[in-house]
């Protein structure tokens, strides 16, 4: 079934309304941006880059990967693993919550957004070839994108602490995906040999 561009695009505007709200900052090109309107565009370009026949299903859930994230915030969870856990498992029903919402209200039926619901909230992730898919790029866009600040935050974690880190978001990829972060994205030249340990 062709995509309805018109309501296509207004739903994506519609979501980056809701992510442009965002109170939290991020410097891009020395100009202030909304944190996750950053995000999610960068989300969508990397899906583009990696695989630009993605269905309609899989756009839109890239888009809102992590709409309006900031009115959950980790605060409001133990300070613990297993609160860590519950934080991220609200977030997912809580992403998916928003989008549906979304997407009703410019005319997609039931199915379509069933399944971008499933999408955000990862299920089915070894058998769902979407579902892999968004992870491949969530984790591409982390290695290009974030990284370098992940590594300035946690300067004191040893390396072979990064390697183990890295190594459990590179077990988390496709195949095709551990091939595209060697390939497909930029990494800061002096973090490539810590990549490329964790991939080895």
């Amino acid at each position: 079934m062709a995509i309805d561009l018109e309501r296509f695009h207004q739903t994506i505007a519609h979501f980056d309304t809701l992510n442009a709200r965002d109170p939290n900052m991020v410097t891009i090109d020395g100009k202030k941006e909304p944190k996750e309107l950053v995000y999610a565009a960068r989300l969508s370009e990397m899906l583009n880059r990696y695989a630009p026949d993605a269905s309609e299903s899989l756009q839109l859930a890239a888009r809102a990967q992590h709409i309006q994230r900031w009115t959950v915030p980790r605060s409001d969870f133990p300070m613990t693993k297993p609160g860590y856990m519950q934080w991220r498992g609200k977030l997912k029903r809580f992403h998916a919550d928003v989008a549906s919402k979304v997407m009703a209200e410019h005319g997609y039926d039931s199915e379509m957004i069933q399944q971008v619901s499933s999408l955000l909230k990862k299920e089915n992730l070894r058998t769902n070839p979407e579902t892999q898919m968004l992870e491949d790029i969530i984790v591409l866009a982390f290695l290009e994108h974030d990284l370098e600040s992940f590594v300035e935050k946690y300067h004191d974690y040893s390396e072979e602490k990064f390697i183990s880190i890295l190594r459990k978001s590179y077990l988390k990829m496709s195949a095709k995906g551990q091939q595209a972060a060697l390939s497909l994205i930029h990494i800061p030249e002096h973090l490539l040999p810590v990549v490329q340990k964790a991939v080895a």
